[in-house]
This record gives structure tokens, C-alpha cells and sequence, in this order.
């Protein structure tokens, strides 16, 4: 039986409560029966795949931070003092790191839940010329798929796609006004903190690069504004989607990463829930291109799977009410006469 919005709600309805009573959380409670295609949805075990890359395009000053911040990073991710460890560990979800495309890979000896696969060294400058070809894209992707196929082998129910990339916002612009057709402004925010001047820099940068590509959506397109990372996420989905897995988006860069994977794989967004609405302007733009409600708008911008990790009890407490509430008929059955 085909799960639809209509056949969630009439459960829902049935449900020992005054139908519509819980409001939002049984909106979120159809977009996750609907996802997974069950009125009894499991969202446990869980997930998070961290991918990370570096990009060429930092050399033009688009951001505050050097890309050496990114090896930083994943090092504090692997050693568990990030906040997306934090997190991961107080929702329980299960956390790997992936090197997509790190300048400078983390100091050995690496923990089993790191994958040093990078594709090259971080991306070219894509002001310049195309950030990586298709053939590099082809490798990013694949990557992504090959974590989505481990994780559902491993049992694993609800994936999340995180990142880590200094630079990579310029990027997940650049795609954003691509596909969903909005403005270089709209497009453009301020990332890890970029003032106004690097901002108007960023944003010239986005709408040169995407002039570039004279209207075309294709993979080589796509390939040349995208980052490593960026494309082994759309990977990542796309495989979880066709492997029947619930996909909770994070924040402006996964959601580039999930327009690319709605593009390239179309039907990939019928299992995509939106955790949040980030800071970045292009982001609710984005998802709305895939028709998509964000669960929060808190104004989040870190990235690394955080409001995604953020958003997971209210999405145990979906699961919760279609699988542990009684009817109001199994209820009534069990009054007396």
C-alpha cells in the first residue's frame, strides 16, 4: 500500500487526542510516515556521516577562515569535543567522518569511524575555472553512495549528511542560484562569518561563476561550482533514497548538496525531511524548490549536522505518536458497557 498524506492523517485522526490537537508535530508526523513509507516509522538506529573538503575559491577571500580550519575541525570532531559529537552522542546517533576532499588530512593514526578518501586535495578555484571535472565529480558521488549503501547495510534507519569545509557556503551558492533560479544576492550570505565587503566579493564571484555556465543544469555544470564535499552528499542521498532510508537535511550546504541529488536523481526529495531553516538567505529558497518545511528555524549556521542532530527528538516524538498512542475506538472498546 502506497503511504500517502491523506492515509497518515486519517490514522492520526483516529488517534485518543481532538484531531489537529498536536498541530505541527502531526505535520511532521505525515512528512516522516510518508518518508518511509510506513505508518509505523523507525528512525532508530541513526546516522550521521560528516564529509569534509576543502575549496580553491578561499584564495579569494570569501571567508575570514583559512582552509586549515577544516583539518582543525575534523581533528576536534574525531577527538568528540565538536558540537556535532556533542549532539550525536545526546540523540544517539552514530557518527562517521569522511574525507572528501581535505587540503591537509588529520594527524595518524586515524579512529575507526574515519574514512580517508579524499578525491584530490581540495577543489580548484572555481572563480577561476571549473572547481573539478566530472570525472572527479563521478568519484565524490560514489563516495557518498558507497557510505549510504554501508549505512543501510549496517541496519541503520534515518541517515543525516553533515559537512565541514571552510569556504564551502560560496559554493552551495553557487548551486542554489542555479537550480532554484533565485538571485546572486538571495543566494549570498555571510557563511562562518564574512563581513559586507567579503560578502559583495562572494556574491560577485557567484554570479560570474554561474554566468559561466550559461543556463545549463548538467553534471559538468553542476561539477564545476560544487565541492568535493557537496557532491558525495547528493551521492549520499540519492543512494539513501533509492535504498528506501528516511534522509533528515541539515543546514544551506547539505541542502545544495540535496538540490544537486533531486536533479540528478529525480524522486530523491519524496524521503527528504527538513531539520531547519539556517541563517543563510538562499537556504528557505532552496527548500522550498523541494517543497519542503523546515522542522525548526532557530537561525542555526554552524553546519556539521547540528540542526539536524538538534532536531531528532522531535522526530522520535512523531515516530512516538503514530506507534505508541492507542485509538480512540481501542479506548472506547475498553470501557465498560
Amino acid at each position: 500500500m502506497t503511504i500517502t498524506p491523506d492515509t497518515v492523517q486519517t490514522r492520526l485522526d483516529a488517534l485518543a487526542k481532538p484531531p489537529g490537537s498536536l498541530a505541527r508535530l502531526e505535520a511532521l508526523a505525515v512528512e516522516l510516515a510518508v518518508a518511509q513509507q510506513s505508518l509505523g516509522p523507525v528512525i532508530r538506529p541513526r546516522r550521521i556521516v560528516l564529509f569534509a573538503g576543502d575549496h580553491g575559491v578561499v584564495a579569494q577571500g570569501v571567508t575570514p577562515w583559512p582552509s586549515a580550519v577544516t583539518t582543525a575541525m575534523v581533528a576536534t570532531i574525531l577527538n568528540g569535543r565538536a558540537s556535532s559529537t556533542a549532539l550525536a552522542g545526546a540523540h544517539g546517533a552514530d557518527l562517521r567522518v569522511v574525507d572528501a576532499g581535505m587540503a591537509e588530512p588529520p594527524a595518524r593514526p586515524y579512529p575507526s569511524h574515519y574514512r580517508a578518501a579524499a578525491v584530490a586535495r581540495g577543489t580548484a578555484d572555481l572563480s577561476r575555472c571549473p572547481a573539478m571535472d566530472e570525472a572527479q565529480f563521478d568519484t565524490a558521488w560514489a563516495l557518498g553512495a558507497d557510505e549510504a549503501r554501508r549505512a543501510v547495510a549496517e541496519g541503520f534507519r534515518l541517515l543525516i549528511a553533515g559537512e565541514m569545509g571552510i569556504g564551502n557556503t560560496t559554493p552551495s551558492a553557487c548551486i542554489t542560484h542555479a537550480l532554484t533560479g533565485i538571485a546572486a544576492d538571495t543566494a549570498t550570505g555571510s557563511g562562518a562569518g564574512a563581513d559586507a565587503a567579503m560578502r559583495a566579493v562572494k556574491r560577485g564571484i557567484v554570479a560570474d561563476a554561474v554566468a559561466r555556465l550559461d543556463g545549463r543544469r548538467d553534471k559538468a555544470a553542476l561539477a564545476a561550482v560544487a565541492g568535493f564535499e557537496i557532491a558525495a552528499m547528493a551521492g549520499f542521498y540519492a543512494e539513501g533514497a533509492a535504498l528506501g532510508a528516511v534522509l533528515l537535511l541539515d543546514g544551506y550546504v547539505t541542502t545544495a548538496a540535496a538540490l544537486i541529488a533531486e536533479e540528478l536523481a529525480p524522486g530523491t526529495r519524496r524521503r527528504m525531511i527538513a531539520a531547519h531553516r539556517s541563517a543563510e538567505p538562499g537556504h528557505g529558497a532552496a527548500l522550498a524548490h523541494l517543497g519542503l518545511e523546515p522542522v525548526l528555524d532557530w537561525g542555526m549556521r554552524l553546519g556539521e549536522g547540528s540542526g539536524a542532530l538538534t532536531a531528532l527528538p522531535l522526530l522520535d516524538s512523531a515516530a512516538a505518536l503514530l506507534n505508541d498512542v492507542a485509538t480512540l475506538a481501542e479506548i472506547m472498546g475498553e470501557l465498560p458497557a
